[in-house]
Formats: structure tokens, sequence, C-alpha cells
């Protein structure tokens, strides 16, 4: 078998694995960050949640997808490690990005809802005070 296709099946497989990893641990324990911002509406979180982990992988799968193919041959079983921990590289660099997204837009939907919590008078005004 070739040395390139040999390096893209190991790409593919270790990418994959790393993708499917990345989103199973994110959405475990996202789900009660979720339910925080969410102001508890479990139901809610958990259909946010699941439609993050798709949007997820159809990105980072996407994007494995499109950096497989090569700059040309692989000759020696050198170029097979190096080929390997650049592209491998690449795609732990975006699957930290988009981690590091997702969790950026979550904090501020919380921060914004824990501000209009805090706008809301804990007591309902009883009288008016005239000027």
């Amino acid at each position: 078998m070739d040395r390139t296709v040999i390096a893209y099946v190991i790409y593919l497989l270790v990418s994959i694995a790393l993708t499917i990893w990345v989103a199973r641990t994110l959405s475990r324990n996202g789900r009660i960050f979720l339910a925080d911002v969410l102001k508890g509406n479990e139901s809610l979180a958990e259909a946010v949640n699941h439609l993050l982990v798709v949007g997820f992988y159809l990105v980072n799968l996407g994007f494995v997808a499109l950096y497989l193919s090569g700059d040309g041959t692989i000759e020696d079983t050198r170029q097979i490690f190096e080929t390997l921990s650049t592209k491998l590289g690449v795609v732990l660099l975006v699957l930290g990005v988009m981690h590091l997204g997702n969790v950026w837009v979550l904090n501020r939907i919380r921060r914004r809802g824990a501000l209009e919590r805090e706008q809301v008078p804990p007591v309902a005004p009883q009288d008016w005070v005239r000027a």
C-alpha cells in the first residue's frame, strides 16, 4: 500500500476519534453549564447541547475532510510522521479554537442573563412617589 494512503488512513482515524472524544466531553460537561445559562430549563439545555454537538461535528469533520489532501507523495516513514504531526496539530488547534469559541459565547449569554436578573427589583413596588 502507498505510504500516502497509510498516512491518510491514520490521519482520518485519529482525527475522527479526537473529534468524537472532544464532542462527548463537551456535551457531558456542558450540560450543567447550559442549564445554568438557561436558568434551569433542563429540556432547553438538552436541546441546545444537542444542537451544539451536531454543529461541532459538522464543522470539525468538514475541516478534517477538507484538510485531508496532501501537498505531495510521501516517500518514507519519516515523512509519514511529519505529515501526520502537522495535520493532527492543525486539527487539534481547530478543536481548541472551537471549544474556546463555544465557551466564550455561552459565558457572554450567561453574563447577560445575570445582568438581567440583577435589574429586576427583588420586591415589587408598593406605591408611587410624586416629585
